[in-house]
């Protein structure tokens, strides 16, 4: 999603109004979690003061998450409200103040910014609420097995072995 800078000025003090569906799929080639990530719709606006430009927009979309329980996928929407400020000073320094980002050349390139407020959305876990997911579930993988235990009443210890037969001698009388 980039703007021309000149479109940007010729705004004047009237906000720049915006809506495009925008294509971040290379988020899910990231070490995350995000197994598919569907285009995002992202509207908003853009104010221009001098060389100070405020960008405000609101990110529309879904991914694909991981269930934490089962592994199953997980549709995961979301919306986001991001603010972003920008400026064309060639003498501002980032060090100045890290919430202004400076703009190299003469297009505003706002996608890295949108994959940004969407991996900062990413929740730390999420589950699925479908109990057919639940026997969904992998029993196995490489290098691992899901082990169930008998019920401790049916165990006897090896140990005790003669003993519970004695019992079982004693109730059959």
């Amino acid at each position: 999603m980039k703007f021309p800078l000149q479109k940007l000025k010729q705004a004047g003090d009237e906000p720049f109004v915006f809506e495009e569906e925008v294509d971040i799929r290379e988020l899910e080639e990231m070490k995350n979690d995000i197994r598919r990530i569907f285009p995002v719709h992202v509207k908003g606006q853009a104010v221009t003061h001098g060389n100070d430009i405020t960008v405000t927009f609101s990110i529309d979309g879904e991914m694909v998450l991981p269930c934490a329980r089962t592994l199953v996928d997980v549709t995961y929407p979301f919306k986001i409200d991001a603010l972003e400020a920008f400026n064309l000073s060639p003498y501002h320094e980032e060090e100045d103040d890290s919430e202004v980002h400076p703009v190299q050349g003469e297009v505003l390139d706002l996608t890295p910014y949108i994959k940004e407020n969407v991996q900062l959305e990413i929740p730390t876990r999420v589950f699925s609420n479908d109990n057919e997911a639940q026997d969904a579930a992998p029993q196995e993988g490489k290098g691992w097995l899901v082990v169930t235990e008998e019920p401790e009443e049916n165990k006897v210890d090896p140990r005790m072995a003669k003993l519970q037969s004695l019992l079982d001698e004693k109730e059959d009388e």
